[in-house]
Parts: C-alpha cells; structure tokens; sequence
C-alpha cells in the first residue's frame, strides 16, 4: 500500500519524488541552521570580544545575506530534483537568477561601503568625516547596481552590447543637457577629497558666515549665525574664497584709539605702557605691541596688537570688550580725553568779520564771500 501510495504521480512526478525533494529542502535548511547555532556563534562572540569594527560588519552581511541566499538556493536545488515543465523550470531558474543576483549586489555594495567607511574613520576627526559620504555611497551604490543588472540580463541571454551603446548615447545627451548638475557632483568630490571644508566648521564665504550642517551631492548647506540655512551650490562654494575659522589656533586683533590733540606730550608718553598693562591682565591673551601710530583728522592715534589664545569669538568679544572698560577709566583717571571727530568752519562777511562755529565732524578750515 506505502509503496502505491508512493508510485502515484501528480504534475509528472511521483510522491517520492515529491518527497524526497522535500527531504533534501528541510536537511540542507537543518544543516545551516545547526551550522548557525554552533560554529558561527562561537565565532561571533570571539569577533565581539575584539575592537576590529570589519569583523562585526562581516558577521552582519553573512546573515543578513549569505545565509538566505544558501536557503533559496537550497529550495531551488530541492524544485530541481523534480521534473518540470519548460516554462516553469524557466521561470524557477530566472527567479532564482534574480534572488542570487540582487543578494549578490548587495554582498558587494555592503564590502565596498565598509572598506570606505572604515579608510574615513582612520582619518582625523573620523566621524564627523563619515556624515560626509553619503553622497559617494549613492554614487557607489548606482554604480553597482547598474553592473549587477547588467550582468544579469547577460546571463538571462539578452544583447548587453546594444544595452551598453544605448546608455552610451543617452548618457552623452544626459551629460550635455545637465551640465551645472555634473559640474557639482564632481565639485562634491574636491570637497570630499580635497577637504577644504568638512561639517562643523564655521566658515565664512563672500559676505556670508556660518557652521557646515550638510555636504550633498549637488549642494552644501550653511546654518548661518542669524537662524537661516543657507544653500550654496558645489560649484560656487569651491569657486569662492572661503574662510575656515576650524583649524584656527589663535586670533590676531589689531585695533586702535585715539587722544585728543591737548593731550600733554608727558601723558602721551606713558599711553603705551598703560596699552601694554591693560592687554597683559587679561587672558588668554599674548601682548605684541602698542604705537603712536600718527596724527589723525582730530586725534593723536595709537595702534595696539594683541593674540588671542583661543578661537572662540565669543572669547575674543569678551576680553576686547574689559580692554575697552579698563582704557576708559585709566584715561579718566589720568585725564586723557578719548578723541571725537570735530571740524571748525571760518566765515567772512563783506566786512571781513570772523565768526568760529564748532561743529561735529572733521576739523578743517576754509573762506567763504557773502553776497549779503
């Protein structure tokens, strides 16, 4: 009775063929599994154990890949041992074609994202440089897929060349109808390669100023010091003169004050000492020099320099700002007036009658006729 039971045939195909295909499905399965729950788990808590980051990403890609493409391959091996129709057995080797290529891409896709992930994060300040690849992980991906599809309509038996000559032609015409978009796409690899600026730093460019959030393919965005994003385009981000205030160690300032044209040559002498006393209590703060630089419109001027061992702005802000405080009450204390722009303006009247009228502005002196 087991044995007629096994001789009938359904679909061109006897039970114990069905069986049997079924028996070779669930062992291969059993197989991989047993091999999962042992050796590779051992394996895995050794790799765990380690700092190495590309052994974890291994084991990951194995059984977010590898392994349900063995099971697919195991059914599909299984289907194969039955007897099939034409189309079926076609359509079972062209799905099992597409299932292995598409695991296959990815396998692929996922070793070259890692090996760049890992080459960036080697570099100095690592992480901050792996926000930045995003685009060049699409390009990657584009590229990849574009092969992998290629290579399995080949397979399929399909004409590649005529495929391949085809995108040729449309990627020529692509090329030249957008040519802006290329030229900040290869723009984004001098950015990425180059690293004239990289996300975090604050930059200013042309009249504009701000911290880098994002490095896309086609443009970068600034969040700006006033709230806004600021969107600039590859190309003329890489055409302008940027400034990089990141790699800044120190701040030179250079700023002056002027005296009034009254000031005693005796107190004019000690400003400079009082410049350089002033400068030297604050700190983080490098004194370099302080000069009566010249005689101004309306002052008696004096230049100071100083550095700044620190690249904060609002450092530098807040130690100009006690330079100032102190500079004032010394000059009150030693009765220094601080200078302001004055003019004085001579008039003639037919009687060649004086008038001196004090004006604020720029001191000068000139003579005017009246018709009166």
């Amino acid at each position: 009775m087991i044995q007629e039971y096994l001789n009938q045939e359904f679909w061109n195909n006897s039970m114990q063929d069905y069986l049997q295909a079924f028996a070779f499905i669930l062992l291969g399965i059993l197989v991989i599994k047993a091999f999962k729950r042992t050796l590779f788990k051992k394996i895995k808590r050794l790799t765990e154990k380690t700092d190495n980051s590309f052994d974890d990403y291994l084991f990951e890609i194995i059984e977010k890949f590898v392994l349900p493409a063995i099971y697919i391959s195991i059914v599909f091996w299984g289907i194969q041992m039955l007897t099939l129709t034409e189309k079926i057995a076609y359509a079972i080797s062209t799905g099992h074609k597409v299932v292995l290529t598409y695991f296959f891409i990815r396998i692929i896709a996922s070793f070259i994202i890692m090996a760049l992930r890992t080459y960036v994060r080697r570099q100095e300040n690592g992480e901050e440089k792996v926000k930045q690849i995003g685009g060049i992980i699409i390009i990657v991906n584009v590229l990849i897929w574009s092969m992998g599809i290629l290579f399995l309509f080949d397979n399929m038996g399909y004409d590649v060349t005529a495929i391949v000559t085809g995108l040729g032609i449309g990627g020529i015409a692509v090329a030249l109808a957008a040519q802006n978009i290329l030229g900040d796409l290869f723009n984004y690899f001098v950015i990425f390669f180059d690293r004239p600026i990289e996300i975090g730093d604050f930059v200013v460019v042309d009249d504009k100023n701000g911290i880098v959030e994002k490095i896309g393919i086609k443009t970068t965005r600034i969040k700006t010091l006033s709230g806004e994003e600021l969107v600039v385009a590859n190309s003329d981000l890489t055409g302008s003169r940027i400034h990089n205030y990141k790699k800044m160690q120190r701040r030179r300032i250079l700023f002056g004050v002027g005296v009034t044209y009254e000031t005693p040559v005796g107190k004019l002498k000690q400003i400079p000492d009082l410049l350089r006393e002033i400068v030297e209590k604050q700190h983080p703060v490098t004194f370099d020099r302080a000069h009566f630089k010249g005689f101004g419109d309306s002052s008696l001027d004096f230049e100071i320099v100083y550095y700044i061992e620190d690249a904060a702005y609002n450092t530098y802000m807040d130690i100009q700002q006690q330079i100032n405080f102190e500079i004032f009450e010394k000059f009150s204390a030693m009765d220094v007036s601080i200078a302001f722009p004055t003019r004085t303006l001579y008039v003639r009247n037919e009687n060649d009658q004086k008038f001196n009228i004090e004006t604020y502005g720029k001191q000068f002196q000139t003579s005017e006729k009246s018709n009166t």
